[in-house]
């Protein structure tokens, strides 16, 4: 560090790039005497800490480093060089392509893509991609490629890391046991009264996970203030709402890859980062970062070797009677507290909120690690010790994440644990015992802090500590700056004064002012997720539900502005944002309203919400597209397909088809049969979360629908496995301009602090519509701690994005779209003068439909046949579609008073004249009045002649595609059917080749589809990304050459086949040929592969035929249906989430198939049968006869010359439900029985467990 280190800061350049960050803190590691390949090896390390079969010195190597510098998480291909060596690492989770080919001269190239410098065929002489967590390196010195293994088995070696690992780990484990303290049933109470506790949190979030293990769900959005807009005191962690990753980087899928996730910790001090030789720093290890009270006592009793105590308490409470002052005194005394005691050599500090009385009340346990964590960081000494949070007002999900986010190594929900202990023991609990009880309350704290961190993106425990991915929402920018530096807070808000009235509150509920404290007073009632009368005011009460369907049924637009008054002064007092503005009139001369534009032109700016068909019964999907057709406005397919029949049937269609993660019935018929068509990148209820259709509600229609299998549940992943990135999602949206160029393509995104600058990269990237959702927007199912914490009001989101636009000159080229509990005229006015033009309906056209907020949709038991494949209740369903036209025409017609009010006589005039608004002068509430909406109403800084609204289409250069000359020679058989063939060279920058041509054949012919090979395309050379994406039956793209990613991406019954350069060299079943992502989403046809792929092969396949010689990890992901043949090396976590479809493997690793489907039973492994055999044996034929594979002609000869040796060679990978749904539909068909029948269905879900 020489002898001025101060001359080195900053390391990282304040404000810089991530990129740079991780540059400078690369090159400080190297310049401490490491080689580069061990600094990277130790910023980005392999997934190790669920690797079971890793070498045991490389495991000890990464475990030893992650003591001094957790993982730089997050996609990533980098490249590094010290000046002789040069290489590329990728991600643990190989959200990145990295390929490289080698030519016999040496010359080596490595992109992110194949065909990036044109190379003689016959001078390569290997291809290849790196792997997950893997490196690729030159030696220029010594003239070679040195091996992955080679690399890492050295470093492994370097030093006795195991060694110096048992020198510096102290299991929580061995540590002294301490004595269990249970508390009596008053204690309990009293603490409960004291923290704020309800009946509903014990009820609805306390009890399902001392059940089950697993965070609860619930339905159908929030409609409630927020925590600054409510009247009732609420806690810190309310005032935040967590980050999430949208199209920069994609979240994960803890569950099904939790291969690459972990929650393993260790707490302690850091070691000096810098030092070469052993670093003696003890660290406590911990399985979770939620401990139990047992637990929390081994660690605040910790000492040295010597008997020195190295833990201290430190009581995180105040004189509440001394208000605002007190509590910021007693913080500066904790802070000061803190510093002497680490001066002391203490290095575990428990920040505790116990003993509370009286006079002495708690510290929000947030604002105390926040002040803490931030005082240290600012004192320079905050890695020289660990924080601990024993806290009393942690219960949900939620806040566990929050104070980890905000520093926390380990959090000790005491009273969340003797809170469920109590309802165990008072039977209001039953089926576990209180150890029981608390163990699953702990695994779902823990499992759900993993889904939280998962939605940004991050995959490790230790990189999420401090992280703050959380944007404060209505709190001041004194308060953020001095106790949450770092954190965005867009409007201001309340302070330190506030929330000490608010403690006080909850406080006096324990302590009342009369003195007489009650030993079992009961809790509040709550409210929050269901409607109480006495509890939080909801938007959609028994009233307004009642005034809404009366009013639409009996076509009465007095009463319906009975209900929408109801619902503006709600707003008005205080329950939304836009109940905070006012319509500023006297700007423009009202007008009268027989001069604002008609009804009929007003509507055709409305679509009802993306409702899957799955989600809500097939009445209540038919009934909004029938009345939004009928008035000219758009219905939503949501992400469940489109049934052929009603795809087909203008009444009946719904004009928005949805292409969401799942990719369910995503086809060439449906986006060629679509007027918009939507990517769903986020929702509102739970961004950054995938979904799951339980196994009970996929009936026979359903899997019709959605190409799958009936009773076999469905998985939604959390990310789109072909959007890991801004390109990527540009590449989608071409993808889908071309399989429908005359579709608008929109993209949905949700309301949170960036999103101006995603909606700026989407526009960028030539999306027609950008679509800001809400966070309060509903669902069918969403963990209740997305649906009330994840996400901004849209008034935000959409206020940011009209405004970024506007900034960056790209408003004029896009539509701007909004939706999330938008319920009258008053919103839609709002809405369209903060700069949107069209304007989404979800909640209300259901409530007028029959919807009665009963939020069970979830449990497949709504009373009102609105949200249920069951049908009996379905019979119950009531909704017409005139009483959505009638909602429609009404919410029109108010729109049309406002706007002549206000002297507009269109909506389009009023686009984006935020002028004609205003924030309310003085907001009479004791924590609204902090609030600034200013920054809201910003537009009013533009020029006057700055666009804003759309004006221009998208320039998305149709006319110069490839297949525009591929569409040209095969006119014959887009005329009469006769088979062409065609010839032509191909490069890289051709991209989405056979798309638009498919999509001309699926115009033409529709279902009567071409026959086999109709029009057969040979093509030569490097092809570029979605070679046939969502190519129909009838087309064949034969290439000779290399593809890229997404090959045969949404496959629609065409036939691929990729396989060398007829001058190659190299021996094919050793190279690589193409990259990740092949088949995502494919219903049906054949891909044949002769050479090996990246990562995700088949991921959500529904039904096509595939054989490839060698996969990477996340094989055949999420499949539902169709056939795999893998001829060569399979990657990790093979089948995860794998619930339909046969895979056949050649020499499967056991080890290499998902951990957690094989234990479960899900996925089985079989040996091939006969019909197998045959079925192998035949496709093996057919790979031959396409590819010329010599691999596949070595095993057909040794199928014939040994068939019982080669046959064992293959295992059949198959999930255990598929299996008996087929036998008992099979076994059906024999009966007699139609396979689809009720009485069919009920032994599915009996051999299903559903």
């Amino acid at each position: 560090m020489g002898d001025n280190p101060e001359e080195l800061f900053p390391i990282c350049t304040p404000g810089a790039s991530d990129s740079t960050s991780f540059d400078e803190v690369a090159e400080l590691l190297w310049l401490s005497g490491r080689p580069i390949t061990h600094a990277i090896m130790m910023m980005i390390p392999e997934a190790w800490e669920n690797h079971a079969t890793m070498d045991p010195a490389r495991r000890a190597f990464y475990e030893y480093h992650s003591l001094l510098m957790e993982p730089w998480d997050g996609p990533a291909a980098v490249s590094f060089s010290d000046g002789s060596l040069v290489g590329a690492t990728l991600d643990r989770n190989g959200l990145r392509p990295g390929r490289y080919w080698i030519t016999e001269d040496g010359l080596v190239v490595f992109a992110s893509e194949v065909g990036v410098v044109d190379i003689e065929p016959a001078k390569v002489v290997k291809k290849g991609r790196v792997s997950p967590g893997k490196m690729f390196l030159v030696d220029t010195d010594a003239g070679r490629i040195v091996a992955d293994e080679e690399i890492k088995a050295e470093l492994a070696a370097a030093e006795p890391w195991a060694e110096w690992l048992e020198h510096n780990l102290i299991s929580l484990k061995d540590l002294p046991e301490r004595e269990h303290v249970v508390h009596t049933s008053a204690s309990v109470n009293l603490r409960q009264r004291t923290f704020g506790y309800t009946q509903e949190e014990l009820r609805i979030l306390l009890g399902p996970m001392a059940r089950t293990g697993a965070e609860p769900l619930g339905a159908m959005g929030s409609d409630t203030p927020i925590a600054v807009l409510s009247n009732r005191p609420r806690l810190l962690f309310d005032y935040f709402v967590q980050s999430f990753a949208q199209v920069t980087n994609p979240p994960l899928d803890a569950i099904r890859e939790e291969l690459v996730t972990s929650l393993r910790t260790s707490i302690g001090p850091n070691g000096n980062l810098l030092a070469s030789t052993e670093v003696r720093q003890p660290q406590v290890s911990l399985d979770f970062p939620v401990i139990d009270n047992d637990e929390l006592a081994k660690i605040a009793n910790i000492e040295s070797a010597d008997g020195d105590r190295l833990a201290i308490k430190v009581r995180g409470l105040y004189r509440v009677a001394g208000g605002e002052a007190a509590l910021r005194a007693r913080l500066t005394e904790i802070c000061e507290q803190v510093s002497g005691a680490i001066n002391r050599g203490v290095q575990y500090l428990v920040l505790s909120d116990r003993e509370s009385n009286a006079q002495w009340a708690p510290i929000p346990s947030l604002l105390l690690i926040s002040a803490v964590h931030h005082h240290l960081l600012r004192s320079a000494t905050r890695t020289k010790t660990a924080l601990v949070v024993e806290a009393g007002d942690v219960r949900e999900v939620h806040h566990v994440a929050l104070l980890i986010g905000y520093g926390a190594a380990a959090v000790n929900p005491y009273l969340a644990m003797e809170s469920v202990e109590e309802l165990i023991r008072c039977d209001d609990i039953v089926g576990v015992t209180p150890e029981q009880g608390v163990y699953n309350l702990i695994k779902g704290l823990g499992k759900g802090v993993l889904k939280i961190m998962s939605k940004m993106g991050i995959s490790t425990v230790a990189s999420y500590c401090g992280a703050q991915t959380f944007e404060a929402l209505g709190l001041s920018q004194e308060l953020v700056d001095e106790f949450f530096s770092g954190t965005r807070s867009q409007l201001g808000g309340i302070g330190l004064e506030v929330l000490a009235a608010e403690v006080a509150a909850r406080h006096a509920m324990a302590y009342p002012e009369d003195g007489v404290e009650q030993a079992h007073r009961p809790l509040l009632g709550g409210g929050e997720y269901q409607w109480r009368r006495e509890g939080e005011p909801h938007l959609f009460n028994p009233d307004t539900v009642f005034r809404l369907q009366h009013a639409t049924r009996e076509r009465r637009y007095d009463i319906f502005k009975n209900y929408t008054k109801a619902v503006d002064d709600q707003s008005a007092n205080l329950m939304t944002l836009r109940g905070l503005l006012n319509f500023k009139t006297g700007v423009r001369p009202a007008i009268s309203i027989d001069e604002v534009e008609p009804i009929s032109e007003i509507v055709k700016r409305f679509s009802t919400g993306a409702m899957s068909y799955g989600s809500i019964s097939q009445e209540a999907h038919e009934t909004l597209a029938i009345a939004m057709n009928q008035l000219g406005g758009k219905s939503n397919t949501g992400e469940g397909g489109e049934d052929v029949d009603r795809l087909l049937d203008p009444r009946r269609r719904s004009a928005i088809k949805q292409v969401a993660s799942g990719r369910f019935g995503v086809t060439s018929l449906y986006l060629s049969n679509a007027e918009d068509i939507q990517i769903k990148m986020a929702q509102g209820a739970k961004p950054g979360e995938g979904g799951q259709l339980m196994a009970q509600k996929v009936y026979p229609w359903i899997a019709s629908t959605r190409h799958s299998t009936p009773g076999v549940g469905l998985i939604s992943p959390p990310p789109h496995h072909d959007i890991y990135s801004i390109e990527d999602l540009a590449q989608l949206i071409y993808d889908l301009k071309r399989a429908n160029p005359s579709a608008r393509v929109h993209v949905k995104l949700v309301s949170e602090v960036g999103i101006g600058t995603v909606a700026a990269g989407v526009t960028k990237s030539k999306a027609d519509v950008v679509l800001v959702s809400g966070h309060d927007g509903g669902t069918g199912a969403s963990p209740l701690n997305s649906l009330k914490h994840a996400g901004a009001p849209w008034e935000l989101g959409l206020a940011e994005t009209q405004q970024t636009l506007i900034l960056n000159g790209l408003r004029d080229r896009v539509v701007v779209q909004v939706d999330g509990q938008l319920k009258t005229g008053r919103d839609v006015v709002i809405a369209a003068l903060l700069g949107a033009e069209e304007y989404g309906f979800a909640t209300a056209p259901l409530v007028v439909s029959g919807c009665v907020m009963m939020r069970v949709c979830h449990l497949d038991t709504c009373p009102v046949g609105v949200a249920t494949q069951n049908p009996e209740l379905r019979a119950r369903f009531t909704g017409k579609p005139e009483f959505v036209v009638n909602f429609f025409e009404f919410l029109a017609q108010e729109v049309r008073e406002i706007l002549a009010e206000l002297g507009f006589r269109s909506l389009q005039e009023a686009i984006g004249q935020v002028d004609a608004l205003n924030a309310q002068q003085a907001v009479d509430h004791w924590k609204a009045d902090g609030l600034n909406l200013a920054p809201i109403l910003q537009n009013q800084s533009f020029d006057a002649d700055v666009p804003l609204r759309n004006l221009v289409p998208q320039h998305h250069e149709l006319d110069k595609h490839f297949d525009q000359q591929l569409i040209t020679m095969a006119a014959e058989a887009l005329a009469d059917r006769s088979p062409v063939k065609i010839s032509v060279p191909v490069v890289n920058t051709d991209r989405s080749v056979g798309t638009m041509l498919g999509h001309e054949v699926t115009k033409k012919f529709g279902i009567e589809v071409l026959g086999t090979d109709t029009i057969d395309v040979t093509l030569t050379g490097q092809a570029g990304q979605s070679l046939g994406a969502f190519l129909p039956a009838g087309i064949t793209l034969r290439l000779f050459g290399d593809s890229n990613d997404y090959v045969g991406k949404g496959l629609s019954g065409g036939r691929i086949i990729v396989r060398p350069e007829r001058s190659n060299i190299f021996v094919a079943e050793e190279n690589v040929i193409a990259g990740n992502v092949i088949g995502y989403g494919a219903t049906s046809g054949e891909i044949f592969l002769r050479g090996q792929v990246g990562e995700r092969f088949l991921v959500r396949n529904s039904g096509a035929t595939a054989v490839a010689e060698g996969i990477g990890d996340h094989g055949c992901e999420y499949m539902t249906g169709g056939r795999a043949l893998i001829l060569g090396r399979t990657g990790r976590n093979f089948g995860a989430g794998m619930s339909g479809g046969v895979a056949y493997v050649l020499d499967l690793r056991h080890s290499r198939v998902n951990k957690q489907a094989l234990e479960s039973g899900e996925l089985q492994l079989h040996e091939l049968d006969q019909e197998d055999f045959e079925f192998v044996t035949e496709l093996l034929r057919k790979h031959q006869e396409e590819t010329g594979s010599t691999l596949a002609a070595r095993l057909l000869a040794d199928l014939e010359d040994s068939p019982e040796l080669t046959t064992a060679r293959f295992t059949k990978v198959l999930p255990r439900d598929y299996a008996a749904v087929l036998d008992t539909r099979k076994k059906a068909s024999t009966e007699g029985l139609d396979p689809d029948s009720d009485v069919v269905w009920k032994r599915i879900l009996e051999v299903t467990g559903g």
